[in-house]
């Protein structure tokens, strides 16, 4: 997550902000993804390890190893705790994960960023795209926020259709910083819980 995001910044009310920490700290499932535990840092090390999955993600930790997929799990569950963010994944019918949703959030802005991937057997089957729009109308709906705020790489060039292809606005560029201290560009989108209804709706 770059620290210039979210780009739009509408200060929320006390209130709202504690509210959406408190949903934070309840959340424990995302659609067919559950929270994701110290115990899954072996399947999810396995799944992050493809290159079709690990290469475009920017927050995952560097080297990937058991080890580290551990912390990045433990890391997430101090943010819930915190009411700041949230790790999902989606397991198969063998146990094994087929993908994770890594969301993160600002409770003084009432914004939120949603990351993520799939396994590659899923890849070109739409399933990202449905999984992707379901899980930006449940963190408007459960989480109470009012701005979502996505990035993905310049040569990410899937993400970027999805995203345009869901009504994000385009909002420039930024340097997103990776856990191990090196950078790349990131292209922006943010959309507004207003923006989403007109467009998708709820429910």
């Amino acid at each position: 997550m770059a620290d210039a995001l979210p780009l739009t910044r509408t200060a929320a009310a006390p209130e709202t902000a504690a509210a959406i920490r408190a949903a934070v700290r309840a959340a424990t499932q995302m659609g067919d993804s559950r929270l994701a535990q110290t115990s899954d840092a072996a399947a999810l090390h396995a799944l992050l390890s493809d290159p079709l999955v690990f290469a475009p993600i920017y927050t995952l930790p560097r080297p990937l190893t058991p080890d580290s997929v551990s912390g990045f799990i433990d890391q997430h569950l101090a943010e819930r705790e915190a009411g700041a963010g949230l790790l999902f994944v989606r397991e198969g019918e063998g146990g094994e994960i087929l993908g994770y949703s890594d969301v993160q959030v600002w409770p003084d802005w009432a914004a939120g960023e949603l990351g993520g991937a799939l396994h590659p057997s899923l890849h070109g089957k739409g399933t990202g795209g449905r999984g992707a729009a379901a899980s930006f109308a449940w963190m408007f709906e459960t989480l109470g926020l009012d701005l979502l705020c996505e990035t993905a790489a310049l040569t990410n060039v899937p993400t970027q259709r999805l995203l345009d292809g869901l009504g994000f606005r385009r909002m420039g560029e930024v340097t997103s910083v990776r856990p191990d201290g090196t950078t790349r560009a990131s292209l922006v989108w943010e959309m507004t819980r207003a923006e989403w209804a007109a467009r998708h709706g709820f429910g």
